[in-house]
């Protein structure tokens, strides 16, 4: 059996191979602060997009806004605030906040919903 760990980085690895396919052009995987993590961030057009990745197998529309609640939501808006100080270069794009689930029950495999949340 799989472990949770392994799972999610195979979903990532696929939602990184869709976002390449939609033109995105992936700036940076897995990037920390202490005060918490973006999957992925990535640029298209004027957009830079803040990128969670969920891989859901066994989950369904409640069991992802239990995980993506509002704490969840802070850290990544507070994680890109550090990331837009420490990379000023993009301090004139549009920020986006997006979510790619990949293989929940009941959706297309690879589901991303654009501009999912905001701060």
């Amino acid at each position: 059996m799989e472990s949770t760990k392994s799972i999610g980085v195979k979903g990532e690895e696929r939602a990184v191979l869709y976002l390449k396919e939609k033109g995105y052009e992936i700036i940076q995987r897995n990037w920390r602060t202490r005060t918490g993590e973006v999957d992925i961030i990535a640029l298209k057009e004027s957009f830079l997009v803040f990128v969670e990745v969920k891989t859901m197998p066994h989950g369904t529309t409640d069991t992802l806004t239990h995980i993506l609640g509002t704490i969840k939501q802070k850290r990544i808006v507070e994680t890109a605030k550090y990331f837009l100080l420490k990379y000023r270069q993009y301090n004139d794009s549009y920020i986006r906040f997006d979510v790619v689930v990949v293989d929940m029950p009941g959706y297309v495999p690879i589901y991303h919903l654009e501009n999912a949340f905001s701060e």
